[in-house]
């Protein structure tokens, strides 16, 4: 079946940057948005940034302007950059992607850990 596969985590110090990439397996025709979501342990999953199939984004009011996401959602592509790192950003980055416009996305990627540490 079908899966998304994140990539590009690691250990970065406070400030710093990173990017993350994440890729289906197989194309997926009807996926309209795709998201990156990422969850801090025993913290509550929580929406980093998305992308239309149209390109418009939207972000989190606590990652705009550190935050950036970009790709082709119609090839199933996104990438989500990540600038002025804190320890606060420590957290699991998840992929995910939808064919509709709702929040119960269908496809979820394996994620990725990020941490921001001295």
């Amino acid at each position: 079946q079908v899966q998304l596969v994140e990539s590009g985590g690691g250990l970065v110090q406070p400030g710093g940057s990173l990017r993350l990439s994440c890729a289906a397996s197989r194309n997926i025709f009807s996926i309209v948005v795709m998201a990156w979501y990422r969850q801090a342990p025993g913290k509550e999953r929580e929406l980093v940034a998305r992308i239309g199939h149209s390109g418009v984004t939207n972000y989190a009011d606590s990652m705009r302007g550190r935050f950036t996401i970009s790709g082709d959602v119609a090839k199933n592509t996104v990438y989500l950059q990540m600038n002025s790192l804190t320890p606060e950003d420590t957290a699991v980055y998840y992929c995910a992607a939808n064919a509709n416009w709702g929040n119960d996305y269908m496809y979820w990627g394996q994620g990725t850990q990020v941490t921001v540490s001295s």
